[in-house]
């Protein structure tokens, strides 16, 4: 399910990167994906038109322990998804990034499918090989390190289990 952008997703991706359609985003983007994810029983979401693969997942509150499901940009690598915490660059690390710390076991909805995953932190040579591989699906990723310069933005990887 590996995806790279075309050069029409490219130039859009562009505008994506500017700092006051990602402030947009950022309160936004996540409810228009869960309407079309619900829509399209989980198969399709608007960021899907700019070339980026999504997931849904539903972790446990880490404050409220209750259920929550979240829309989130995805890479893939074998049965492993990668999740970058970059928050569009905010001050903050996003809150499924607290979710899966405190409570590692999720599911995602992939293609229409819902499997469980084992969710741990990445460090050193594998973070940078997840970091490198987000910067060549999404350019983006490199002005939300700039932007959230003060935190190291976290990856998160998502392993199946059995």
């Amino acid at each position: 399910m590996k995806k790279t952008p075309n050069a029409f997703q490219k130039i859009i991706h562009r505008f994506l990167m500017l700092r006051p359609v990602s402030a947009f985003l950022a309160v936004s983007l996540y409810r228009l994906d869960t309407v079309i994810l619900k829509i399209s029983k989980g198969k399709h979401t608007m960021a899907e038109i700019v070339g980026l693969p999504m997931i849904q997942i539903t972790t446990t509150g880490a404050k409220t322990g209750e259920a929550r499901t979240m829309p989130l940009v995805s890479l893939f690598d074998g049965e492993k998804i990668a999740l970058i915490g970059s928050n569009f660059g905010r001050q903050n690390n996003p809150g499924w990034y607290y979710n899966l710390k405190k409570h590692p076991q999720c599911t995602a909805l992939v293609d229409g499918r819902v499997q469980n995953y084992l969710a741990r932190e990445t460090q050193n040579e594998e973070r940078e090989k997840y970091w490198n591989m987000a910067v060549a699906v999404y350019k983006g990723y490199e002005l939300y390190r700039i932007r959230a310069a003060h935190r190291q933005i976290p990856i998160m990887i998502l392993e199946p289990t059995k």
